[in-house]
């Protein structure tokens, strides 16, 4: 029996290895190399199974990156009834989170759907809409259904009893590579609260206004779900990309940043284009298109 048990240990063992992509690897460590700042990277070939990693495990920023599992919770409190997608919400003053967000110019007491606060928490990342959305919704409750779903490191931190020592830390969120591109993997096998939820989930995530990075390294013709999240420390982005040769999905998160500058240019936003246009053209190699030429101008999201 032992030497059977052993047998299988060593089978599993083999097989995990075997799934690492070695050549993908290698390509990703020598794109990191030189940046001033911690960077993670996970990466799975969803059709072969394979994987390339670099700091998956360790703890980062999400930024607005958390905005997906609040998107979770809102789909979980709906799935149970508590909520409805088509519910009208009336906004109020004391909601407003100061910036450039689109609901923050709404008047007190105005009124909007609630499907419409989702699209412009995910699009748009307005953040007085996901404030608003995880105050329906907890940062307990989300942080709950991650835990429940086997999330060991994605949490809520703002405004959420018990993860104050974590929010100095890491601010809104905390995750790892790994667990960003497992909730989209997730997301795209419909298996996020329900088939249908995660459905409706897919096609907000498949409308992001902030397409000048990793995006923007991707056929425009090329479905692609992505959530994007930037502070000054720190800049990431997870996507999952619908190729023609096969799913793949992957998370650049960076933090500890030394280049902290809100321009075109900052090295991280640099390094996340140069790993996505890697990625693509490795899973894609006869693949010729480019970004088209003076396409900078038309770029410049703000």
């Amino acid at each position: 029996m032992k030497h059977l048990l052993l047998a299988a240990f060593l089978f599993l063992t083999a097989t995990s290895f075997a799934q690492t992509d070695k050549k993908l690897t290698a390509q990703l460590q020598t794109a990191v190399q030189g940046f001033n700042g911690q960077v993670g990277i996970y990466v799975q070939n969803l059709k072969t199974g394979k994987t390339a990693a670099i700091n998956q495990d360790t703890l980062f920023p999400t930024a607005s990156m958390i905005k997906v599992s609040i998107l979770s919770g809102v789909m979980d409190k709906i799935e149970k009834g508590e909520l409805k997608y088509n519910q009208k919400l009336a906004y109020r003053d004391s909601l407003l989170y100061e910036g450039e967000d689109i609901l923050g110019s709404f008047k007190d007491k105005d009124t909007i759907m609630l499907s419409k606060v989702a699209m412009l928490m995910i699009t748009m990342s307005d953040n007085t809409a996901s404030l608003w959305l995880q105050k329906l919704v907890t940062g307990t409750h989300i942080n709950n259904w991650l835990d429940s779903n086997g999330f060991k490191s994605m949490r809520v931190n703002s405004r959420t009893p018990g993860r104050e020592a974590m929010r100095k830390i890491y601010g809104w969120g905390v995750t790892t590579p790994y667990e960003m591109c497992k909730l989209f993997t997730m997301i795209r096998n419909r298996q996020v609260v329900s088939q249908a939820a995660s459905e409706r989930m897919s096609r907000t995530l498949n409308r992001i206004y902030w397409d000048n990075t990793a995006l923007s390294q991707i056929p425009p013709y090329v479905q692609c779900l992505s959530k994007q999240g930037a502070v000054d420390e720190s800049r990431s982005e997870t996507v999952l990309v619908n190729a023609p040769h096969g799913d793949y999905v992957f998370s650049i998160i960076t933090k500890n940043n030394k280049d902290q500058r809100w321009v075109t240019d900052n090295e991280a936003y640099v390094l996340i284009r140069k790993v996505s246009a890697l990625l693509w053209h490795y899973y894609e190699p006869k693949d010729e298109w480019k970004p088209a030429p003076g396409i900078e101008k038309y770029m410049l999201n703000e």
